[in-house]
């Protein structure tokens, strides 16, 4: 039986599934909204089911809300203010980050500021691209034009804190269009990039359909000096896919990454909740569809496992070592409950590798860790006969920015 000596950090994530086109590329749970939204009926589902997770951690704090999708910014700025109303009936936070994704083709100044006034203080606004080809095969909804358009309003509308999504590694793509749309973003002098490659995931149209993408080579080029140029508009590299000026780290998905818990309201929505009485931790799974989340008739959530000491150890690794400075070993214990000692045999094998740098009690992957890193977490992969899937354990890790 394991024991916590300290109050596990927890945010709170809202899935707000529908977008206005489905990607090619996003194997997210988003669904194109053919219709008129069910936004009041969604609205009561989503306080009913956070109401129903309340025993799990009565008397916590949030730390954080993060509005994904999806596409967020479909929902009326007066229908994200009734979430938060909702919210603040049964969480004490005060001044917190509150995060919502807008997708540039969905906003205009008028409805940022309402946003603003509704509750949120931190936006994530879905570039990709700065090249109308580029977007155009991504299957955006939006241009250059809007995206930039998207920034000033988001300045104008008062965020000082907000995020701009872009992707590498689009099909086609050149080293100069690469910097192309990280030269142009960074004249913007934005708080917070997220700059991640584009990756063929199954259940999408370009895994039955596939594009040409960059060769390994190009690739190799992109991410090397894709890191300089964003660094030299003081932005400083904290995760594999994420800079941030001083202070405008998202602590979202820090928490996610220094393997926090949080909760998951919505259709697909994931939860990781940590009972610090005893030290089970449990993950629940939300149904996908929101035809079947708003049955009244059907349960919110679809499944739930309880991880075992080596599912603990395989997803904090996972998640820990994505950050570029590391984390303490003390952190593991804290987390998980379990001793240090648990991870010296596979600890010794990723220093031996030459993936791993340990110093007294802190640990991160080398360069050549980061640049492999699915290889460094993969040594801390035991497989288990009643381990929960690998895809159910990674769906956090692909928050966006």
């Amino acid at each position: 039986m394991k024991y916590f000596n300290e109050v596990i950090p927890l945010s709170l994530y809202v899935h707000i599934p529908w977008c206005v086109r489905k990607c090619p590329y996003c194997d997210f749970n988003s669904h194109e909204s053919k219709n008129a939204l069910p936004e009041a009926e969604y609205i009561e589902c989503l306080l009913q089911e956070l109401e129903t997770k309340l025993p799990l951690t009565w008397g916590r704090r949030l730390i954080s809300i993060f509005f994904g999708g999806g596409t967020p910014s479909l929902f009326s700025p007066s229908g994200i203010e009734k979430i938060l109303a909702g919210i603040h009936r049964y969480f004490n936070f005060g001044n917190i980050e509150i995060t919502l994704e807008a997708n540039p083709g969905t906003v205009d100044e008028s409805r940022f500021k309402d946003l603003r006034i509704a509750g949120i203080n931190r936006l994530s606004i879905g570039i990709q691209s700065l090249q109308d080809a580029k977007l155009k095969s991504l299957g955006r909804i939006h241009h250059a034009e809007n995206a930039l358009r998207a920034i000033e309003c988001a300045t104008e509308a008062g965020f000082q804190n907000f995020n701009v999504d872009f992707m590498h590694g689009l099909p086609d793509q050149s080293l100069e269009d690469a910097m192309y749309d990280l030269t142009r973003a960074l004249q913007y002098d934005p708080p917070h990039l997220s700059w991640y490659q584009l990756t063929i995931e199954p259940q999408t149209y370009f895994y039955k359909n596939p594009p040409t993408l960059p060769t390994d080579e190009i690739l190799f080029e992109i991410q090397e000096k894709g890191k300089i140029k964003i660094e030299s508009g003081y932005l400083k590299q904290y995760e594999i896919s994420a800079f941030a000026k001083e202070n405008h780290e998202c602590v979202h998905n820090k928490n996610y990454w220094e393997f926090g818990d949080y909760i998951g309201i919505g259709a697909g929505a994931h939860s990781k909740i940590t009972d610090v009485s005893d030290g089970i931790v449990t993950r629940f799974a939300n149904v996908k569809h929101p035809k079947e989340y708003l049955n009244p008739e059907k349960s919110f959530s679809e499944n739930q496992n309880i991880l075992t000491e080596n599912d603990l150890i395989f997803e904090f690794m996972m998640n820990a070592l994505r950050l570029t400075r590391g984390v303490s070993l003390r952190l593991f214990t804290a987390r998980t409950g379990l001793s240090q000692k648990v991870l010296e045999p596979m600890l010794s094998t990723a220093r031996e590798k030459g993936l791993l740098m340990l110093d007294k009690d802190h640990l991160c992957a080398t360069d050549l860790g980061q640049r492999f890193l699915n290889d460094l977490i993969g040594i801390f992969f035991m497989p288990a006969k009643k381990s929960p899937r690998l895809a159910t354990l990674v769906d956090p890790l692909f928050q966006r920015g």
